[in-house]
């Protein structure tokens, strides 16, 4: 049988893939696992109120307390967890993929991804068939203060900085998901000037031609509103990607750098180390370099990330894509507070979006994402390991190549970086061509 856990929880087309029974037998193990009172989030998806169901009941049925925070950020249920001394928290959501995917992801007590050796356990009980029903069942418990509770944090990472936001007008994508109803008020509070965009939660449209992977309304509205800067968050806001005043797209790469500089200047840069991942922009690690700060990179995904910082006690560590972790702000990604961040650098600095990207000189990058049938198959195939060191050798020291299967869809992503853009592109499509043939 296929794994259950991808590199992000559960996740698959909703009512098919993920069903209302797995969603049962995933709350009836996180009793087992973790313990009894769990939290549990979702984005605006419209299978998101029958999975919740589903897996309060399983929860319920074991014994344990199912605490509902309604709609709410993926960061925000990892925060409510620590606040509510939970034994773990939940979330429902498939993050940036289109409204019928749906996804199931957990927190530990502490408000971090699980382990793989944990998911590996959920897994073993799953398989197993075996069904816990306690002798006196649990509870459902709506939550009303979740949406205030995270708000109230995120507005005070920035308070404790002594600045505000006042002066700032900032344009906002909410994608149509779970920052509809948070992001736009933390910044109202703290005195920027808030247009928004695509903050319907029907569930129909989350993520659909909006949002962090599709950057064209936020320029857009950067553009007509004459708005100083734009941030776009995906479907559970647990990721950015911010827009310049001259509707250029900011990426987690530059965010981190960005904010590197700005923690190291403060004397808050914990062992003088950042942590990225394999994806990372050269431009990135040259950027580092020349600020003298260390970096650690790991593979893709932010739990993986997650654990390098645990591990060396680093502060600031993230992924291109806008995942960022400011450790001593929340446990997991934050889209809203690495937003805050972002601009509080911003606003204690006088300096334009534009001018605070300065610190980094991005390559050229091209990035394919190849629909194939056995993605599974990309570790064994000669033909495309052959192409890869081939190509390698023509781009030598200045660019680089990485082909790695997603570990959410059924996609492999062709990444070429180089100092000349045509020879970026022109290698990446010739190996993209050739990971087609290879896996269908």
């Amino acid at each position: 049988m296929a794994k259950i856990f991808g590199t992000d929880g559960v996740r698959g087309v909703a009512g098919t893939e993920l069903t209302e029974e797995l969603a049962y037998k995933l709350g009836q193990a996180a009793v087992q696992l973790l313990g009894k009172k769990m939290v549990i989030g979702r984005d605006t998806r419209k299978s998101g109120p029958m999975l919740e169901s589903a897996l309060a009941a399983g929860i319920a049925a074991a014994g344990g307390e199912a605490v509902l925070a309604g709609i709410i950020p993926t960061p925000a249920v990892a925060l409510l967890t620590r606040q509510l001394n939970a034994a773990g928290g939940v979330v429902i959501s498939a993050s940036h993929n289109p409204p019928e995917y749906n996804g199931i992801k957990f927190f530990d007590d502490k408000g971090f991804k699980l382990t793989t050796m944990l998911e590996d356990e959920f897994e073993t009980f799953i398989l197993s068939g075996e069904r816990i029903d306690a002798d006196e069942p649990g509870v459902t418990v709506p939550m009303e203060d979740a949406l205030e509770r995270y708000v109230a944090h995120a507005v005070d990472t920035v308070l404790r900085q002594g600045t505000d936001l006042q002066g700032l007008r900032v344009a906002v994508d909410c994608g149509h998901g779970a920052s509809y109803a948070t992001t736009p008020e933390a910044l109202r509070r703290l005195g920027a000037d808030v247009i928004v965009i695509n903050t319907d939660f029907s569930g129909d449209d989350i993520n659909v031609n909006c949002g962090s992977t599709h950057l064209e309304p936020i320029k857009a509205l950067v553009a007509k509103t004459d708005a100083d800067v734009g941030i776009s968050h995906d479907g559970d806001a647990d990721r950015v990607i911010a827009i310049d005043s001259h509707c250029r797209e900011v990426d987690g790469d530059f965010i981190e750098a960005i904010c590197a500089k700005d923690l190291k200047e403060r004397g808050k840069l914990a062992n003088n180390t950042v942590v990225s991942t394999v994806m990372c922009n050269l431009g990135f690690q040259n950027s580092m370099k020349n600020l003298d700060i260390d970096v650690i990179l790991t593979q893709v995904g932010d739990s993986q990330v997650l654990e390098a910082m645990l591990e060396g006690g680093y502060i600031l560590g993230g992924e291109q894509s806008g995942h960022t972790i400011f450790l001593e702000l929340n446990s997991t990604g934050d889209g809203l507070v690495t937003a805050l961040q972002l601009l509080s650098v911003m606003k204690r600095s006088k300096k334009t979006l534009t001018d605070l990207t300065q610190v980094m000189t991005k390559y050229p990058q091209a990035l394919i994402n190849v629909k194939v049938v056995n993605k599974a198959g990309l570790k064994d195939s000669m033909a495309i390991s052959t192409a890869v060191e081939e190509a390698q050798v023509r781009l030598q020291e200045s660019g680089r190549i990485l082909v790695r299967a997603s570990g959410t869809e059924s996609l492999v992503r062709v990444m070429v970086e180089a100092s000349d853009e045509v020879v970026a592109n022109e290698v990446a499509q010739k190996l993209a061509e050739i990971v087609k043939t290879e896996l269908g």
